[in-house]
């Protein structure tokens, strides 16, 4: 066989194990690849019970309620249309306000009831450190 061909089936060998590769990883992380579920979407096509999910919406205002024990919560995660429960048991987040975004990672017990392990906070892009605000503020600028 000639170098030239040698080096065509070598390159077509390469491209064909690259391709399988990426076909391999897409069906590994099929059922992985969303960010996270929006109650809307929850509602529409539920995820497995006691599956590992990430639910993301507005926490509602006027939902928080502290349990007694003082490190259990409970809240309501909304978006446009729909709203699902949420009960987290440990710190909340600095950022974490209703009103604002939130990425609750856990499980669903039925299609209406989240148990949160983890509470991830969003800000908007404007979200500036209060320590750089005030400082922003004594100078004047203005962003």
């Amino acid at each position: 066989m000639k170098a030239k061909n040698q080096r065509l089936v070598l390159i077509m060998v390469a491209v064909v194990a690259m391709l399988g590769a990426v076909l391999l990883a897409m069906s590994g992380l099929k059922d992985q690849a969303a960010y996270f579920y929006a109650p809307s979407d929850v509602l529409k096509s539920p995820p497995a019970l006691d599956r590992p999910v990430r639910l993301g919406g507005m926490v509602r205002k006027g939902s928080l309620k502290k349990l007694a024990d003082g490190v259990s919560v409970r809240f309501i995660v909304e978006d446009e249309a729909h709203a699902i429960p949420v009960q987290f048991k440990g710190i909340l987040p600095d950022l974490f306000r209703e009103g604002s975004g939130v990425v609750a990672e856990g499980r669903f017990l039925n299609n209406q009831q989240f148990v949160a392990d983890n509470i991830l906070a969003k800000h908007d892009e404007r979200y500036m450190p209060p320590q750089m605000a005030g400082d922003q503020h004594k100078t004047g600028r203005v962003s």
